[in-house]
């Protein structure tokens, strides 16, 4: 496993007193529970990792910093594929769906969003209009020319599929990958930006 945590990983063991004083009750509950909260994508000071935290509804979600000492327990995307789901759900059946679709690409791949939560959790996170999100790690130039099929693998599902790929510097969408625009958005540490090509820094617009 990559030693530092990187995003989409759910992190275990933040307590109630390292959220900022002006916190909402809800935060502090869902941390009093005992549950995880999701890396995000920041720059922060050595020591701390970039977090939010989520509540029972789309509106309840929180920005924090969780001090790396305090991570008892953590799960990356790929973990949650040998989990199964506690309810029949479409973002469930569509993930089974296209379990080996996908592990016969030979790329790393896991489950993020809703769905990845509630893998993790138990927790009713999912809903039957929830969307499918995933990460697929590209650590090497993925072309526009393989992409495509891939993401026609991800279309006419029974739910939406969102899949992100996860280059060396940062996010990108595979459907904006595979629009054929000059430039994409990639999400980094420092913000989104426009960039030529994702895997080559130096090609950054």
């Amino acid at each position: 496993m990559h030693d530092t945590p990187r995003p989409h990983d759910l992190l275990w063991g933040m307590r109630p007193e390292q959220l900022p004083a002006d916190a909402p009750a809800w935060a502090v509950a869902v941390l009093a529970a005992g549950q995880p909260v999701v890396v995000r994508r920041a720059r922060v000071a050595v020591g701390l990792v970039a977090v939010g935290l989520r509540g029972a509804t789309r509106d309840q979600r929180l920005a924090a910093l969780m001090p790396v000492e305090a991570i008892s327990h953590r799960l990356v995307p790929e973990d949650l594929l040998a989990r199964q789901a506690s309810e029949d759900l479409p973002v469930f059946r569509v993930l089974a769906e296209l379990r080996p679709l996908l592990d016969a690409l030979g790329h790393a791949w896991g489950v993020t969003g809703s769905a990845g939560f509630q893998l993790a959790t138990g927790l009713p996170t999912a809903h039957p209009d929830s969307d499918l999100d995933l990460l697929l790690r590209a650590e090497r130039p993925l072309p526009r020319s393989e992409a495509r099929p891939l993401l026609q693998l991800l279309e006419g599902r029974a739910c939406r599929v969102d899949l992100q790929l996860e280059t060396p510097l940062g996010g990108v969408a595979l459907r904006e990958w595979t629009g054929g625009a000059a430039r994409v958005l990639v999400k980094t540490a420092d913000g989104p930006r426009l960039v030529v090509d994702p895997w080559t820094a130096e090609r950054a617009a």
